[in-house]
C-alpha cells in the first residue's frame, strides 16, 4: 500500500503518461473525488486541463455558489448551467436505473459538447472503487460509469482503485480545504436519486428544502462530524395529516442518517431524539406539500446507503 505522498507521485507520473500534451476535461462536483482528481490533473498536465462544473438542477441548497467560490480562482474553472437540458430528459421518468442512466447519458452529452470547446480529448472522472464494483455487482449503476456507446472522449480515472477514506487522505495530503475533504459525499445524479418516482421540478425543489433542514439541524446540533452521510428522501407516497383544523394530504419525507467508512458498508447512526423531532416539526412546519416525516433505520446490506 502506497502512502498518500507516493500515491500522489505515482498517480502523477501514470497522468503524464496517459494524458501527455492532449487536452482533458474534469466533471467537478466540488465532492472530494472530483476535487482530489482535479488537483492531481492539474499537477500534471497543469493549464491543459479545463475544470466544468455542471449545474444539471439537482444539486442542494447554495451548492452552486459554494463550488464556484472554493475553485474559480484555483483552478482553470467553468460553469456550465444545463439545468432546463437535464429536467427536460427527465420529464415523466419513475425508474431509478432509468434516471440514473439518463442524467448519465445527458452528462456526456454535456462533456463532450464542452470539450469541443476546448480542444479536449480525455475526460476525467472521480470514479471510485465502490463505483465499479457495485455497477458489476449490478446492485446500481453510477452515472460516471453509464456512458453511452459511441463516446468519442477518452476516460482517465485516477482514483479508480481507492475508497473514499483513502481519498480523503490524499485530499488531506494535497491540502485540499477540510470543507471539501471532509464534505459529506452526495451522489453524482444528486437530488436525482433522493426524489422517489417522477422527477419534476416543484418535486425537487420540495426535497432540496427538507434536505437542508436535515443539514441545518444535524450540523446545529454539532453531530455533524460524528456522522458519514445525512439526508432526505422525497418519496412518492402521501398521507393524510392534519395542518390548523384542516385535513391535508401531502408526502412522506424519510430522514436517512447513517455512518460508514467506504460505502460498502453502512450502519444507521444514533440521533439524539430531540434533533429527529425538531427535523419533523420543521420539515412538516415549513414545507406546505410534507405532512408526514419517518426515520430509515436499515443498515446497508441490506439497503443501499441512498434509496434509488
Amino acid at each position: 500500500m502506497l502512502s498518500p505522498k507516493e500515491f500522489i507521485e505515482d498517480a502523477v507520473q501514470k497522468i503524464k503518461k496517459q494524458i501527455g500534451d492532449e487536452k482533458a476535461i474534469i466533471a467537478l462536483s466540488g465532492g472530494v473525488d472530483s476535487s482530489v482528481c482535479s488537483v492531481l490533473v492539474h499537477e500534471a498536465i497543469g493549464d491543459n486541463l479545463t475544470a466544468i462544473f455542471v449545474d444539471h438542477g439537482l444539486l442542494r441548497e447554495g451548492e452552486v455558489e459554494q463550488v464556484t467560490n472554493t475553485f474559480k480562482d484555483r483552478l482553470n474553472f467553468k460553469f456550465v448551467d444545463a439545468s432546463d437540458e437535464f429536467m427536460d430528459a427527465l420529464e415523466g421518468v419513475d425508474d431509478p436505473e432509468e434516471k440514473r442512466k439518463i442524467i448519465g447519458k445527458v452528462f456526456i452529452e454535456v462533456f463532450e459538447r464542452e470539450a469541443k470547446k476546448y480542444d479536449a480529448k480525455y475526460l476525467v472522472q472521480g470514479t471510485i472503487a465502490p463505483d465499479w464494483i457495485e455497477t458489476k455487482g449490478k446492485i446500481k449503476s453510477h452515472h460516471n460509469l453509464a456512458l453511452p456507446s459511441g463516446m468519442v472522449l477518452e476516460l482517465c480515472e485516477p482514483i479508480r482503485d481507492l475508497y473514499k477514506d483513502e481519498v480523503r487522505e490524499i485530499g488531506d495530503e494535497l491540502d485540499l480545504p477540510a470543507t471539501t475533504v471532509y464534505r459529506q459525499p452526495f451522489p453524482g445524479p444528486g437530488l436525482g436519486v433522493r426524489v422517489v418516482g417522477e422527477l419534476t421540478r416543484e418535486n425537487v425543489e420540495i426535497c432540496r428544502k427538507t434536505n437542508k433542514i436535515v443539514c441545518d439541524e444535524i450540523e446545529a446540533a454539532g453531530i455533524d462530524k460524528d456522522v458519514w452521510q445525512y439526508f432526505a428522501v422525497l418519496t412518492d407516497t402521501k398521507v393524510t395529516g392534519v395542518k390548523g383544523d384542516q385535513r391535508d394530504f401531502g408526502y412522506l419525507v424519510i430522514v436517512r442518517v447513517v455512518n460508514s467508512i467506504d460505502a460498502m458498508t453502512a450502519s444507521v447512526a444514533e440521533l439524539p431524539w430531540e434533533v429527529v423531532q425538531t427535523i419533523s416539526k420543521r420539515i412538516t412546519s415549513e414545507i406546505s406539500e410534507v405532512t408526514h416525516v419517518a426515520l430509515s433505520v436499515s443498515d446497508k446490506p441490506p439497503a443501499t446507503i441512498e434509496f434509488c
